[in-house]
């Protein structure tokens, strides 16, 4: 490929502003798809991950626990539109219980938190340049949410799609904002660096930084964590949770052979015939949860030490231009996981969490979970499970996958504590007060049906 095209993609990031940090990572992960770079992750040189510390075990000293959330920021990852779900806004817009969204219930865990243990506890969200607007009138109707001079936000970077087959920058003049794409979230490094938020993290005395999703209302401000983390002296933390069957697709931590290091795979970083033993819940008995524990002081030194370019593993993510039209030309997104970042620290470290710190919605199915009577809404704005085992949902995809025709089909959400699971083909109506027992498989005869 030839060099010009890099220059052209850096010169497109240039007239638009884009960061020196996210210019060199970009120009970074252009040169490994440009050398054929898959980022595969090949089994016989890793080990499972099998006995990593458990929160529920570890001793933390209440003092110590209170004096790390004092010096603890809470990121959350708030640049996905929900796509997948038919929405063209933040996610965390949606309302998931009582009328709150999920900006709403992360603002009540956060407050809760800096209430009960007389903590700054900042919150800061990574927006794209797509959610923020929206983001940030929401957060409006919270005045003196932002503590010490900080600002709410930060901005995920932006980098051009490029052509599959040149890796030049895709000219789409029909509609231009498609030329551009987020680079995963693993731009969470260069984009703190990059605005500055890092340094005024460090100056202003913060020393840890709790980071999930935004979708992901189990990954509270937690006390017992953040003075784990602090006595551990690792520049680096993931929470994993104890994997199920239901968990096969989820991303690993596992050993490197040659040097004992931890590290990230996910399913793009899968050979497709070794995915028997990826998705083996035996063999890699936790998945990751995506939420991090990162020691700010180390994670600038290490930024400076390398240049800005932390070197995750590349993730080549092959679309369209227009994912609405897939005659449109093949693009590739230069894309990382934030997660992989595991692999540059040495001396990092993994911990066993519960299952209630991993309630993601990806899908209506989740979605419904979350709405229902299996779970209810505590005074700290975390949701709590009133079953021992979440029920499986599994929603035809046909007439449930778009939020506009979930919420038509199921105006009023069934009773689903005595769910063990329920699988819904065809159309189905849940609008007037009905209980799922017991594990439901509600059939497509081809016409629709109203659930009594």
């Amino acid at each position: 490929m030839s060099p010009t095209a890099l220059e052209q993609c850096l010169d497109k990031m240039r007239a638009a502003g884009i960061s020196r940090a996210a210019m060199d990572n970009f120009a970074h992960y252009w040169q490994l798809c440009a050398s054929g770079a898959t980022g595969l992750i090949r089994e016989d040189t890793i080990r499972p991950l099998t006995d990593p510390p458990r929160l529920d075990q570890v001793e933390v000293d209440d003092a110590a626990a209170r004096d790390a959330l004092q010096k603890t920021v809470i990121i959350k990852l708030n640049g996905g539109l929900g796509t997948s779900m038919g929405l063209d806004r933040a996610k965390t817009l949606l309302p998931v219980l009582e009328g709150r969204t999920f900006l709403d219930l992360i603002v009540d865990q956060v407050r809760y938190a800096r209430e009960r243990y007389e903590a700054r506890l900042p919150l800061l969200f990574m927006n794209s340049f797509r959610t923020r607007e929206d983001t940030l009138t929401h957060l409006e109707r919270y005045p003196g949410l932002a503590v010490d001079g900080l600002p709410l936000d930060f901005l995920q970077n932006a980098e051009p799609k490029i052509l599959a087959d040149s890796l030049a920058p895709v000219p789409w003049p029909a509609d231009p904002g498609q030329e551009w794409c987020p680079p995963g979230h693993g731009d969470l490094y260069p984009a703190l660096l990059g605005t500055g938020v890092l340094d005024a993290l460090v100056d202003a005395g913060f020393r840890y930084a709790s980071v999930a999703n935004g979708d992901n209302l189990g990954a509270a401000p937690n006390a017992r964590l953040a003075g784990w983390f602090a006595a551990s002296g690792a520049p680096y933390a993931a929470e994993v949770c104890p994997r199920t069957v239901n968990d096969r697709k989820g991303g690993h931590l596992a050993i490197r052979i040659s040097d004992g290091q931890l590290i990230l795979r996910d399913t793009a970083q899968t050979a497709p015939e070794e995915m028997e033993f990826f998705t083996d819940e035996f063999r890699h008995p936790y998945f990751h949860a995506n939420n991090l524990w990162l020691d700010l002081v180390q994670l600038r030194d290490t930024l400076a030490e390398r240049g800005g370019v932390l070197g995750l593993p590349l993730i080549r993510n092959e679309k369209t231009v227009d994912p609405a039209d897939p005659t449109s030309p093949r693009v590739i997104q230069l894309e990382s996981a934030m997660g992989a970042a595991i692999e540059v620290f040495p001396g990092a470290t993994a911990i066993a969490v519960g299952r209630d710190r991993f309630l993601p919605v990806k899908t209506t199915n989740e979605l419904l979970l979350l709405r229902s009577d299996v779970f209810e809404l505590e005074p700290d704005g975390r949701l709590h499970s009133r079953v021992e085992r979440i029920p499986e949902i599994d929603l035809d995809g046909r007439h449930y996958r778009l939020i506009d025709d979930f919420d038509a089909l199921v105006t009023v959400v069934p009773s689903l504590r005595g769910a063990t699971s329920l699988r819904v083909r065809g159309e189905w109506h849940f609008d007037a007060p009905a209980a799922v027992v017991g594990a439901v498989d509600l059939p497509d005869d081809g016409t629709p049906h109203s659930f009594r």
